[in-house]
């Protein structure tokens, strides 16, 4: 009998576990601070994710402090999976398939100036009306 509530305690810890939400965490914009330069994060579209092979996830202010974060971070940067989020629907989107402007009259926090899109056509449109450039 005891056994088989132990047995039964381990499935249902086992079946909440393989329920939680694998990708991006959900910022608390005001509370989180970015994981490279400890500043507040208060603007989700320029905020980032990186989340490591064993799971942790490292949010970011800025996409600048991101990249400086892998470059530092070797070890938690190898096989980790990178958000960024899509400027203008707020969305999360995997890094590799976003395209990013930079530059012109772009205002991030942390000085990187660079906006992150998930359509390229939307992508090339902001960088003509913003004075950007497209880096991919």
């Amino acid at each position: 009998m005891k056994f088989s509530k132990i047995l039964l305690a381990a499935a249902s810890v086992l079946a909440i576990m393989s329920c939680q939400k694998s990708g991006p965490k959900d910022f608390v914009l005001g509370k989180d601070q970015c994981d490279n330069c400890r500043m507040t994060i208060t603007a989700q579209k320029f905020a980032t994710q990186l989340i490591t092979a064993k799971g942790r996830a490292y949010k970011f202010d800025d996409i600048s402090c991101m990249t400086m974060y892998e470059s530092s971070n070797p070890d938690k940067a190898t096989n980790a999976q990178t958000y960024v989020v899509d400027f203008p629907s707020g969305k999360f989107l995997e890094k590799s398939r976003a395209t990013f402007i930079k530059g012109g009259s772009i205002k991030s926090p942390m000085g990187g100036n660079t906006q992150a899109y998930k359509d390229k056509a939307a992508a090339q449109k902001a960088a003509a009306t913003l004075g950007a450039s497209l880096t991919k």
